[in-house]
């Protein structure tokens, strides 16, 4: 049986979709771990798989209608998230017109949520959710011709009604999933701004996060966790943790495929200062450069001395705001004074930091306020802010919210770049506003001299150099 992996071309001349943290345009790419990670469980299997990514190739909508004209495919298969939904839609009616009974996957947040937007015909299905043991179960019973129509978190057409077979439980041992399929990418160069060394990987060490932040989604693959266990729970998931075993093995085979780099994509990657010490064990003896996403309230003097010692360089902090008020609105369960406190253990380590402000969080948020929040981080001196604007994502607490108080703009949400767009008025501020503070927020703060000067030195190469200056030219003007 043969299967495909495909990432379609975008549509309509707009960026593609970023489909690991599945809520902005490509800056830069990086692989799709989670997408690899279903392709490597098909391989386990013994199903010759392919993938192949018509964004990383630079091919048109023109060079995937000759693929498929030829491709003898049993089964395609697509991540999906909510910015790629049109693309990927467009990319089935491709398939259709040469493969009309040709079997079709849906995975990630977009049909997770969206499910019946993709259910078009009786040989779709969506596997919503967490989809690596559904997607095995349901590939057996295709390549075999048998019923696959109690396989549970799958959603499926039949006689023109959707069934939505009940959730599967979340993988309680993720050590049992075979590592990425890294070898479908090994031709392409990936590079990250904050991480001067390369070639560039991504990993993830767990999956979820057990705050109550209202707007939050992390990543795709947390995303689709999140909105399929809250429908049947009411609540976030738990958290699920690979053992540090099994990462240390995964961060062995990666020296060995000579990466020098890697961008850890846990929502919450230090979780205990003795997890974090013995990952950073096999980081520091690869003598990988690395950075995670952290909450402040994590980060204390020996949190940041492991970092700084085990080649941590740089830690994503969701700031958010530094306004207290609008921290507990959000839910964020941090304060201002915790967030200082962590900046200043991580700088006297030298472990660079990034902030992530989000402007918009709150009705509470004012012209004045992000005004204030932006004059904040420039007097921190840290090494990078991402400034993005909130959106009022479906399956989370605070779409609940917007669209009860008819703050979002047109009355429901549509999928919105974050980077650039905002679809909320609140009574305080508006969309425009928003997004006019984005753009003089970036522009002051990534065009100042003393930024560039700072971080032009510490790039290996030329072409590194050129990926970042690509990437803060799409994050300025798109």
């Amino acid at each position: 049986m043969k299967i495909t992996f495909i990432t379609p071309p975008s549509i309509n001349g707009t960026k593609p979709a970023e489909r690991t943290a599945g809520c902005t345009r490509v800056v830069y790419s990086m692989p799709n771990i989670y997408e690899l990670t279903v392709a490597a469980v098909f391989e386990q299997e013994g199903y010759e798989v392919n993938c192949i990514d018509f964004i990383l190739n630079n091919k048109t909508d023109a060079d995937l209608n000759d693929f498929l004209s030829t491709d003898a495919s049993d089964c395609y298969c697509f991540w999906s998230v909510n910015l790629s939904m049109d693309a990927d839609l467009h990319a089935l009616e491709q398939i259709r017109k040469f493969h009309p009974t040709a079997n079709v996957l849906f995975m990630g947040p977009a049909p997770t949520y969206y499910t019946k937007n993709y259910l078009l015909d009786e040989h779709i299905i969506v596997l919503r959710g967490e989809p690596e043991i559904s997607a095995k179960e349901l590939l057996a019973c295709l390549e075999k011709n048998t019923d696959f129509t109690t396989i549970k978190g799958i959603s499926f057409l039949f006689k023109g009604k959707i069934t939505h077979n009940p959730s599967r439980a979340l993988l309680k041992n993720l050590d049992e999933l075979p590592f990425p399929a890294r070898h479908f990418i090994e031709q392409f160069h990936f590079s990250n701004p904050k991480l001067k060394d390369s070639p560039y990987t991504t990993m993830v060490t767990s999956r979820n996060c057990p705050f109550q932040c209202i707007y939050c989604v992390p990543s795709s693959l947390t995303f689709a966790r999140e909105i399929e266990y809250k429908k049947e729970n009411s609540k976030k998931p738990p958290i699920s943790f690979r053992s540090v075993e099994n990462i240390a093995e995964e961060l062995e085979l990666l020296y060995r495929q000579g990466y020098k780099s890697i961008g850890f994509m846990d929502d919450n990657f230090i979780v205990t200062t003795k997890r974090l010490r013995e990952i950073g064990k096999s980081l520091k003896q690869y003598n990988f450069s690395w950075g995670c996403q952290a909450r402040a309230d994590a980060i204390d003097d020996e949190i940041a001395e492991i970092l700084s010692d085990t080649g941590c360089q740089y830690v994503d902090l969701g700031v958010e705001s530094f306004n207290d008020d609008i921290l507990k609105y959000i839910k964020k369960g941090i304060t201002s004074e915790q967030i200082f406190e962590a900046i200043n253990s991580l700088k006297k380590y030298k472990v660079p930091v990034k902030l992530n402000i989000l402007i918009g969080t709150s009705p509470l948020e004012t012209v004045e306020s992000i005004k204030d929040t932006l004059h904040i981080a420039k007097k921190l001196k840290v090494s990078q802010v991402m400034f993005n604007i909130v959106a009022p994502f479906p399956g989370t607490e605070f779409y609940d919210i917007a669209k009860k108080n008819n703050w979002i703009v047109g009355g429901d949400y549509v999928p919105t770049d974050v980077q650039r767009n905002s679809i909320l008025n609140f009574p305080n501020l508006t969309s425009k506003q928003m997004e006019r503070l984005l753009f003089w927020n970036n522009i002051s703060f990534f065009v100042r001299p003393s930024f560039i000067l700072f971080h032009v030195n510490k790039f290996r190469s030329f072409e590194d150099f050129k990926i970042a200056l690509k990437a803060l030219k799409i994050k300025l003007f798109g």
